[in-house]
């Protein structure tokens, strides 16, 4: 009985694990004083990282979809003029470049019910190459 439930406990922590690796978090904590009241401002913020697939990317929309994993359903983030794309080494890269099915990760925070995209950083995409081999038989008479 013990080593039921000390197996149940395992599997719990273990998979409590994966979901805390999959997302990375930071925050941020910026005071500042109000010049025309003289009150001090603190202002939190908690930037979250996540990575999978571009699902959707309409050019001119406000948002893209990303899936987690294989199976995952698609989340949606919503982007500004302030969110910015960059390549693994850190480069700018236009919006232009987004599209379905490029690996990335996306660092947001969180707005109400919504998540507010200010990075994305575009993964290389894996590359399958297919070889073909034709074969051409003629027969002489």
């Amino acid at each position: 009985m013990n080593e039921i439930t000390l197996t149940k406990i395992l599997a719990v922590a273990c998979g409590l694990g994966l979901a805390t690796a999959s997302a990375q978090t930071s925050t941020t904590v910026t005071t500042t004083r109000d010049p025309a009241t003289g009150t001090v401002v603190t202002e939190k913020t908690t930037t979250v990282d996540t990575s999978g697939t571009i699902a959707e990317y309409r050019p001119g929309g406000d948002y893209f979809t990303l899936r987690a994993g294989t199976t995952g359903t698609p989340a949606r983030f919503y982007y500004t003029n302030d969110a910015h794309v960059f390549d693994p080494e850190g480069h700018p890269l236009s919006w232009s470049v987004m599209r379905p099915d490029i690996p990335a990760t996306v660092y947001y925070v969180r707005e109400g019910d919504r998540m507010i995209v200010r990075k994305v950083v575009l993964r290389k995409p894996v590359v399958v190459e297919k070889t073909t081999t034709t074969t051409t038989t003629t027969e002489r008479p």
